[in-house]
């Protein structure tokens, strides 16, 4: 996609400054942050066109006074990354609570837009798109740390449609991410069923405790509840179910197991920006020929291994390559495969779980910037490991959630890619609206 694309439509072209005021953040110093108060949005919050609270620092209320109230975000607010090496012109439409009232760091911009000459909405799709981010980033001045200021940022251009056409286009894209927001809330909820079915089995054996009362165990049936025994018993790495085994990792699971391919080879690639904190789906993956990096199939569960992507939660199952395909990514991932009869997705549960990941943090070592988990020291990690009806019985319905989660994602992309084509052909004016809804219409059938 090119800019001309949006330069050769029929609505005149004029800086974002014509319709908007831009505002930077607040320059809170390092000692201010904490883990209560309010959140506070720094540039690393700004991710895949979204502004997250997920692992946001807070700064106390005692801190609040009445000249940080301009600071204050609210849902929807359209924020910019005004400095960082591959950050810079990153855009993001931050996603949070009523309730919650999020700060502005230092070096993030916020945009207000006059809601006569320009609508809000409409700016956001405009500037986030691919071909006004990589325009933003290559105004970035400086040749160490690239900067954008609030001058250069206004003085972009972009097309200016009536307002109340502006209005309608993002209609329109908004309808297409409202679905796309709707399946990401879905797949949430999908993974925490699982996740909560891991804890209840394989950490609490809530099942079995249960059965020692008496009582049949809550929302199982009639031919689940009798492979659970009504016991525990103790073995040398602590307590299991009777019948289970506790196993050292090392032995549940094999750790990064050889995958066949040739350096050189061209095969999909998974970098760690791609893999996300929460959720087991990717954003991106790209064709790369294999480098140095470890190698991993369908089943497979990746979990970063270094400062600060362990701390953070980065982890993926691997659910996108096409059969029979090995993909390659980064030194630091390491891989898991369960053993038999474990089913494949426990890998990634158990990397979820917040016991494991505590264990794997408090296990690193190296330098303060650069300390990563060893494999033999992860491999220590004990695990439950029950009979073999049992894990195929757990298999069955979280691989069931497993294929929805990754269709869901599937049917994002769908949606995302329909927007953004839809998105230079409206701003230009050479798709009329009535066939921009007609196209939505049929997307989310």
């Amino acid at each position: 996609m090119s800019s001309e694309c949006f330069e050769r439509g029929q609505y005149p072209i004029s800086p974002i400054s014509v319709g908007a005021r831009f505002l930077s953040g607040y320059a809170f110093k390092s000692q201010d942050f904490g883990e209560v108060g309010f959140p506070v949005v720094k540039i690393k919050n700004i991710q895949n066109r979204l502004v997250s609270l997920d692992d946001s620092q807070c700064v106390p209320k005692t801190l609040i006074t009445e000249k940080l109230a301009k600071f204050v975000l609210k849902n929807g607010d359209v924020l910019i990354a005004m400095t960082g090496q591959g950050s810079v012109g990153r855009v993001g439409r931050l996603q949070c609570a009523s309730h919650l009232f999020p700060l502005m760091n230092q070096r993030v911009g916020k945009f207000l837009a006059d809601e006569t000459s320009l609508n809000k909405d409409y700016l956001y799709y405009v500037i986030s798109s691919d071909v006004f981010e990589k325009k933003l980033f290559a105004m970035g001045s400086g040749s160490g740390q690239p900067n954008l200021s609030p001058e250069v940022i206004l003085s972009v251009e972009i097309p200016f449609p009536p307002y109340f056409k502006q209005v309608a286009i993002a209609e329109t894209l908004n309808a297409l991410d409202d679905r796309i927001t709707l399946l990401r809330e879905t797949n949430a909820t999908l993974e925490a069923i699982a996740q909560a079915l891991f804890k209840s089995w394989f950490v609490d054996f809530d099942p079995v405790r249960a059965k020692m009362e008496g009582r049949t165990p809550e929302g199982m049936d009639e031919a689940t509840a009798p492979l659970f025994p009504d016991s525990l018993e103790e073995t040398e790495l602590g307590v299991v179910p009777r019948g289970w085994r506790l196993l050292p990792l090392a032995e549940a699971m094999e750790i990064n197991p050889a995958r066949k391919l040739r350096k050189g080879d061209p095969a999909n690639y998974l970098d760690m920006a791609s893999v996300a904190t929460q959720g087991h789906v990717v954003s991106a993956i790209a064709q790369r020929e294999m480098g140095s990096g470890t190698k991993f199939v369908n089943g497979d569960t990746l979990l970063a291994r270094i400062t600060p992507c362990l701390e953070n939660g980065k982890t993926a199952f691997v659910d996108f390559l096409a059969e029979g395909e090995t993909g390659w990514g980064s030194t630091e991932f390491i891989v898991l495969q369960p053993k038999a009869p474990l089913p494949e997705y426990f890998a990634y549960l158990l990397c979820r779980h917040g016991a494991f990941r505590e264990f794997a943090v408090q296990s690193m070592s190296g330098t303060s910037g650069r300390q990563r988990i060893q494999n033999d020291v992860l491999g220590r990690y004990p695990v439950a490991v029950p009979t073999a009806q049992i894990a195929e019985a757990f298999g069955q319905v979280v691989s069931a959630l497993q294929r929805r989660i990754a269709a869901n994602h599937a049917s994002s992309q769908t949606l995302a890619t329909l927007r953004d084509t839809l998105l230079p052909r409206l701003i230009s004016g050479q798709l009329r609206l009535p066939d921009a809804e007609t196209a939505l219409q049929e997307a989310v059938a």
